[in-house]
């Protein structure tokens, strides 16, 4: 009972790891020098933490990570352009672009740790998208691991309806849910690649099925058509029908103004530049729709 008693005492509080911690990070970053070291030994008397499992997470995400520069010879990567751009004496495209290569073994160590956290508190919905935008960015251009956890996601969220804890916000209501997963939409479809406009398009519809008028993801499958496709009648299907019932959805008017731009469809343009007008909520969008609207009246 003694030692039982004197290995208790010799025992570090959480509260003291965690201000350790945050003091440390707050000096040399999240897998800086001592950082692991302190994991272990908070990992050791506090196995089941999740705020050691979350700050292990991120050490070991972290040190995966290795920044690089590679030379492409298409114009953007996973939505970014050159740091460089280069045309060689032939003409044909060199240019340089950031990258970052993950170690798997490093990556795997981060991944399991957020894994065992989210096993220990299911309702956080923090830990499930870091975990991600973790997959996101190790898969780069094809993000198949990074969808299968999206959509494992939603059909939990559907099926069971956990009230999520999401450190930040108050409460995680249907729109919240949606706008957290639209953020992942938008970065697959910013990334430009076919497979993660295959991703955006698919995560967009897998919402859909849930929320048929969500005009969030209706506008999503409009500019897959438009952007990804060049299927302009597609397109503008999807963005009235948005407007039908949301007639002050900024982005499927703007959206719409581009299409009839692309088209040189006048009659069309004219047709969605009073809704700008009316719903635009800046000032200076409303006044460069009017001085559009101005421009081309008379013109057929």
């Amino acid at each position: 009972m003694l030692l039982a008693t004197l290995s208790l005492a010799a025992q570090t509080p959480k509260e003291e790891y965690q201000r350790r911690y945050n003091q440390l990070v707050q000096r040399v970053g999240l897998s800086g020098l001592g950082v692991e070291t302190l994991l272990q030994h908070w990992e050791a008397d506090y196995p089941d933490d999740t705020d050691m499992l979350e700050a292990k997470f991120g050490c070991f995400f972290q040190k995966s990570a290795s920044p690089k520069v590679i030379q492409l010879s298409q114009d953007r990567y996973l939505g970014r352009e050159p740091l460089i751009p280069y045309t060689d004496s032939t003409g044909v495209k060199q240019n340089y672009f950031e990258d970052t290569e993950y170690d798997d073994d490093l990556f795997s160590t981060a991944t399991q740790a957020l894994d065992k956290a989210i096993s220990l508190s299911p309702k956080r919905l923090d830990y499930r998208l870091a975990k991600v935008s973790a997959l996101t960015a190790y898969e780069k251009e094809s993000p198949d691991m990074a969808m299968q956890s999206l959509k494992g996601l939603i059909d939990y969220h559907y099926a069971t309806k956990p009230e999520w804890v999401y450190p930040g916000i108050d409460k995680v209501d249907g729109d919240t849910f949606n706008a957290l997963i639209q953020e992942h939409c938008f970065t697959f479809f910013k990334i430009g690649s076919p497979q993660s406009q295959e991703a955006f398009r698919a995560l967009s519809e897998t919402m859909l099925q849930f929320n048929p008028d969500e005009p969030l993801f209706l506008d999503n499958i409009g500019s897959y058509y438009l952007v990804c496709k060049g299927d302009s009648k597609k397109a503008l299907k999807y963005y009235n029908k948005v407007l039908k019932k949301h007639p002050d959805d900024l982005t499927a008017i703007q959206n719409c103004i581009i299409l009839a731009r692309k088209e040189k469809n006048l009659k069309l343009e004219k047709k969605y530049l009073p809704m700008m007008i009316k719903y635009a909520p800046e000032e200076k969008d409303r006044t460069s729709a009017e001085m559009r609207l101005r421009s081309i009246s008379g013109k057929k």
